[in-house]
């Protein structure tokens, strides 16, 4: 039962309102050749609405500035989008206290109140999802069309948890004493503190926020230093949907300031709730704040995802599968194919047309070209990655069938990079690249398949391609059997097995999925 008692305003003296960000200002040391630069389209800076382009955090329903700003960069040209509140501590905390007072009137709304905000929240999605997109693409860099994705898929949660916030039933239990009935009741936690990565800058946060508040809890987001922009334009509509002041408040910081605010975050006494998606070294940190001030916890993080395919599988079909897992936003998705272990008696005709289809239906540029299907990297460090993964597999044997470098498009471009002669002992077989590589791993046998597959301490996604029914199960069971790893979920190796046969298409065996709203409730 989450008990609630309300504070003191805790608000300081209010902060001096910082000019607006300067938008869109290339920086000199950074300039990338050719056509890497932000698109111009009418109607404000690169095509952004002014509407929805906001630079201050949101607490308490207000929009508030910090002492200090820091630089949002358009991943692919190097342009600055604009200077963004750099909250800390302070602001932290009160954004906590804003969320703890909203939470005491919040809890006993009605959830047909509450459906009926979250429909709102979903429509106005809905009706600026073009607005939306354009800001997901450039402050991430992911091409357009899979920005105008996102945007959907972002607002379906809304659109579902509005739906379920009607259906927050209870429960009566037969105990074992005669004549006594258990009524069970759910209740709203409190203060739920989200903390959601760049590469779904919007997914992430509707797909958390939205469960919370249809359970009556409230949120303060923390989101990535990278892509705060569409947390903000969320809040935005969020107000406009009249979502109550301090229901859903922002608190955007940089990067040198986010150890310490969400330190101050997920220790906060007034928190109840920690939801993050991300690394797992993060998250190990985040657990330890957690178990000291025993709060409850939902994570996804990091995967190291294996894409197992057998002698009896259809190459053509696991070639169109391992482009589609693969490269997705350039390989940045935490469910995206890692590993491709490939078993010997079709290995090279695998390879040989996954670097044809690669050649055909992959396209470097802007991710606001038309025909664009990899965009840049987030930043240089990411770049950097998939470079160190490339040149130490090479150093260890591996065959570079395509790719191998940064592309001329600019910077933080990458070429899609297809490896053969791939083995165990390199970084890109235990290491999560991020990135749009591809390593090929020979196998000969399923056991080995498993164990390869199974040598990570992370998990959190799997693929297996077989053409006989009797492959469809085995892997998916073995991976799922192992002890519970350090990333991913504790229910199993993997938590999502997608399993592949030319008598039945994709199969999910053993789908676990996190239940949100559930996580937000507690008897």
């Amino acid at each position: 039962m989450a008990t609630s008692f309300r504070l003191q305003s805790c608000w300081g003296p209010s902060l001096a309102r910082a000019p607006l960000g300067r938008l869109l200002r290339p920086r000199a040391c950074c300039s990338a050749p050719g056509r890497a630069q932000l698109r111009s389209y009418a109607g404000g800076p690169g095509g952004l609405s002014a509407a929805l382009l906001r630079t201050e955090s949101f607490v308490g329903g207000r929009w508030l500035p910090a002492a200090a700003t820091f630089p949002v960069y358009d991943p692919a040209s190097g342009a600055t989008l604009g200077m963004v509140a750099d909250c800390g501590v302070p602001e932290a905390r009160a954004a906590v206290h804003a969320a703890h007072e909203a939470f005491c009137s919040w809890k006993v709304v009605s959830v047909k109140e509450r459906s009926s905000l979250l429909r709102k929240w979903y429509d106005l999605m809905m009706q600026n999802k073009g607005d939306l997109a354009k800001l997901i693409t450039a402050e991430s860099g992911k091409p357009l069309k899979e920005a105008e994705a996102e945007v959907l898929y972002s607002a379906l949660f809304l659109e579902w948890f509005s739906e379920e916030a009607r259906r927050i039933y209870g429960d009566i239990i037969y105990p074992s004493a005669k004549g006594r009935r258990a009524l069970v009741l759910k209740q709203p936690l409190g203060v739920a503190v989200v903390i959601t990565p760049w590469n779904f800058p919007s997914a992430m946060i509707t797909r958390k926020v939205g469960a919370a508040l249809a359970a009556g809890c409230t949120v303060v987001v923390k989101p990535a230093e990278d892509t705060p922009f569409s947390a903000l334009a969320l809040a935005q509509l969020a107000n406009e949907a009249g979502i109550p002041p301090g229901v859903y408040n922002v608190v955007p910081c940089s990067r040198s300031k986010a150890k310490e605010v969400g330190k101050a975050l997920c220790t906060d006494p007034l928190v109840s709730k920690i939801s993050f998606t991300g690394s797992t070294a993060t998250g190990k940190v985040l657990l330890h704040y957690a178990a000291d001030s025993v709060k409850r916890v939902s994570m996804e993080l990091g995967g190291l995802a294996p894409f197992i395919v057998f002698d009896s599988a259809n190459v053509d079909q696991a070639v169109e599968g391992a482009l589609a897992s693969k490269f997705r936003n350039a390989g940045q998705t935490c469910v995206c194919s890692n590993r491709f272990l490939v078993q010997r008696g079709i290995h090279d005709s695998f390879v040989k047309k996954f670097a044809e289809a690669m050649k055909v239906n992959l396209r470097v540029g802007n991710g606001f070209e038309e025909g664009t299907t990899q965009g840049p990297l987030i930043n240089e460090r990411a770049v950097e990655k998939v470079e160190k993964h490339v040149s130490d597999a090479i150093s260890k044997g591996a065959t570079v069938v395509m790719g191998g470098k940064r592309h001329q498009f600019g910077k933080n471009f990458f070429e899609p990079t297809l490896l053969s002669s791939v083995t165990r002992d390199m970084l890109c077989a235990h290491e999560e690249t991020f990135g749009p590589l591809a390593p090929v791993i020979k196998f000969d046998t399923e056991e080995e398949a498993i164990a390869i597959a199974n040598a990570t301490e992370v998990g959190l996604a799997g693929r297996c391609l077989p053409g006989l029914p009797r492959h469809s199960w085995a892997p998916a069971n073995a991976t799922q059997s192992q002890t519970p790893p350090v990333g991913g979920l504790p229910e199993g190796h993997f938590s999502r097995v997608c399993v592949f046969s030319k008598w039945r298409g994709w199969l999910c065996a053993g789908l676990v999925s996190l239940s949100p709203v559930a996580h937000i409730w507690e008897p």
